[in-house]
């Protein structure tokens, strides 16, 4: 049977760690009768929830990967991803909302709109991603959903229009009122798995009737029908509802929900929220650009009649071959279908389609326009985009952040190497913000990562999957290296052996160029340097920012200018120049006063008031600028900005400080230039390494 398109969802959960993305999935599967009984994130039971299936999820209580699954709610199909929160795995985040068509934004009622919140809106942005919020936890103590309302407003520019407004708060949750149908709904039953509606109690009539015409304004703009109604002063909640999408599609209106997930309160008229207010896939308009036409932007069209396109997401390499996560734009997928990688031009044999319910498959013959499903046995990387055999389509590739750190890692013995080589293949196709080298001059791997706790968690992925014995080193810090001052060159490469030999001359000035790479300009006039050799130039000086003389880290933020050089007729070659360039680039890069960059950490620490000065004087300690310090009832939030390399045992040191009350979340914020203090030592620590390796080599 094909899925009617105009009832297929798209969404995804994203939040902030801890504010409940998991348990709201365990609930919505319940409630669409998905499983049979709820399990909570570490749970006592030793179940935990269905979404995090892996052992590391169950035992951590927290998600590493994104996982897919599908319900029916209403005779819409919903197909879910439910996302980590930990910023180490914000690749999960960026690569599940490349995909999906509409989002619940959920945060907590007492928390409110915290740094990883701003990071996932920030995401969703990047996608043009609709959204509804819902906040959770309002049964908390110090919860308060209204305030959370003004921070979306402030913090994340959203237009937060409440649909909803709590019966009670903290202990006394009990239900919540719907401003739409004006009904007061209350969650009955063991599990909240019946719904009963009763009269808007007395005491919140005024509050209701004020946020209802709040609720009015704001939709109204979106619908002239509605606007002649309100006038009118008898508004139908089918126009009201209708006025609140539109807006909702055009990222005008963030419809907000309220309810305790864990309570099992709220999550069904939430369900309602999904099928009434976020888009169907024919609502949203992917582009996809002709390779064979000069890369001419094409729309698609969610039809299954129409040729194929669709896109590998996420990859996930089992026991038994690479599972394809895969969402499809345009046409349709079918077993025994022949279908062609748009980036390889390979053609591929469809064996086997599928679509997930966490880890578990169900076989399907076809997956239609847009649907999410997932492909068997098929061979490609992650952000490939299939088409039919005719057509080479290809969708435009997600975002992906650099690394910030490093880690050796050395096997123990051979059979540990061995494995150690097929976990790291794996996870690195998998992943790409995990990347993987071997150190030229040490022979040691290492692996880099977005964080301490997402190269730790890849450490005993590959101990617990794969049985490599590994030990790890000291982690490193990505530092990059730059300069601060101009500086002119001149310099000329000659070579003369049997034969022709090799003659080069490049000039010109450097200079820095912050926020930028590498910028190079030929300012070459009359043919002083022949125009076939100035790409071999801008490839030798392009060669030199790989490695800094410093520290042996990338330089960055450098612009190269070349104004003039000389040529000879016969000894002249690409490699001549591209070794003057080279030359050119090792004289001169000292006498532009390099510098070293570090990278600089957005660190939010949660304690409760008692503790502030302690979690101060700790950021202080570590070269932390404090940004600003925020209290809301029980909890405050200090916002600081320290650089990564101070960070490493960081919470060991804030649980012992606050009786383990506290918690800190942080993600990359900028480079910034190290103080000379600091430069001189890890100039020092560097150079110290460097002789150590050559007296044992």
């Amino acid at each position: 049977m094909k899925p009617d398109i105009q009832k297929t969802r798209n969404i995804g959960i994203s939040a902030h760690i801890d504010a409940g993305k998991t348990t709201l999935t365990e609930r919505i599967l319940f409630y669409c009768q998905r499983i049979h009984a709820i399990h909570d994130v570490k749970g006592k039971d030793g179940v935990g929830a269905t979404m995090d299936f892996m052992e590391l999820e169950k035992e951590r209580g927290i998600t590493i990967a994104s996982a897919a699954t599908y319900c029916t709610w209403k005779n819409h199909e919903i197909n879910i991803i439910d996302t980590p929160g930990h910023v180490d795995f914000t690749i999960e985040v960026e690569r599940s909302l490349r995909v999906l068509d509409g989002g619940i934004l959920v945060l907590c009622s007492v928390g409110g709109v915290q740094s990883q919140s701003i990071t996932v809106d920030r995401q969703m942005a990047r996608y043009k991603v609709p959204a509804v919020a819902f906040i959770n936890k309002c049964d908390r103590s110090g919860a308060d959903p209204f305030r959370v309302i003004r921070q979306l407003r402030e913090k994340l520019s959203h237009n937060a229009i409440a649909v909803q407004v709590p019966i009670g708060l903290e202990a006394n949750f009990d239900g919540v009122v719907d401003l739409v149908t004006m009904k007061a709904l209350y969650f009955d039953g063991e599990s909240g798995e019946t719904i009963r509606e009763g009269k808007i109690p007395a005491d919140l009539m005024d509050m209701v009737e004020e946020r209802r015409e709040e609720l009015i304004d704001a939709a109204s703009m979106y619908s002239d029908d509605l606007m002649e109604q309100a006038l009118e002063g008898e508004v139908t909640p089918e126009v009201l509802m209708e006025a609140i999408r539109l807006g909702t599609l055009e990222r005008g209106i963030t419809p907000v929900f309220m309810g305790s997930a864990y309570k099992n309160k709220g999550v069904q008229p939430l369900l309602d929220g999904v099928t009434k207010y976020l888009p169907n896939p024919a609502d949203v308009t992917n582009t996809a650009v002709d390779l064979e036409n000069n890369e001419e932007s094409v729309d698609l069209v969610t039809d299954s009649s129409k040729p194929l396109t669709a896109l590998a997401f996420k990859l996930e390499d089992g026991r038994y071959g690479q599972l394809t996560y895969i969402r499809v734009y345009q046409g349709s997928i079918a077993k025994g279908d022949t279908i062609v990688n748009a980036r390889t031009g390979k053609k591929v044999k469809v064996g086997r389609v599928a679509r997930m319910h966490a880890d578990q498959m169900e076989d399907l013959e076809r997956l239609e326009a847009g649907t999410i499903g997932a492909l068997f046995g098929v061979d490609c990387a992650s952000g490939d985009t299939f088409c039919s055999p005719h057509i080479t389509y290809s969708m435009t590739s997600m975002h992906v952040p650099e690394p910030v750190i490093s880690l050796a890692i050395v096997p123990e013995d051979n059979k540990a190497q061995i494995n150690m080589s097929k976990a790291l293949n794996r996870f690195t196709k998998e992943d790409p913000t995990f990347r993987t080298k071997v150190d030229p001059e040490t022979s040691e791997t290492i692996i880099s990562g977005m964080g301490e706790l997402h190269l730790e968690v890849y450490v005993e992925r590959m101990r617990r999957e794969y049985g490599a014995a590994v030990t790890t080193g000291n982690p490193q810090v990505a530092y990059r290296e730059t300069i601060t001052q101009m500086s002119e060159f001149n310099y000329t490469h000659k070579k003369q052996t049997g034969g022709s030999g090799q003659y080069g001359r490049v000039a010109g000035y450097v200079e820095p160029v912050p926020g930028e790479d590498f910028v190079f300009e030929s300012k070459i006039v009359g043919g002083a340097i022949p125009t076939q050799f100035i790409p071999a130039v801008e490839k030798g000086f392009q060669s030199c920012m790989e490695k800094g003389a410093l520290l042996g880290f990338p330089i960055t933020g450098v612009k190269i200018v070349i104004n003039d050089g000389q040529s000879h007729s016969v000894d002249s070659s690409e490699m001549a120049f591209s070794a003057a360039a080279r030359g050119a680039f090792r004289e001169v890069y000292n006498r532009c006063k390099p510098a070293i960059l570090e990278p600089i950490m957005k660190v939010e620490v949660e304690t409760p008031p008692e503790f502030q000065g302690a979690v101060m004087g700790l950021l202080n300690q570590r070269r932390g600028i404090i940004l600003g310090t925020q209290e809301q009832d029980t909890l405050c939030f200090v916002e600081a900005e320290v650089p990564l390399a101070e960070m490493f045992g960081y919470s060991t040191v804030l649980r012992s400080s606050t009786q383990g009350k506290a918690q800190f979340t942080m993600e990359f914020a900028s480079y910034r230039k190290a103080p000379q203090s600091v430069a001189d030592d890890l100039i020092e620590k560097a150079a110290k390494e460097k002789k150590d390796k050559s007296k044992v080599a």
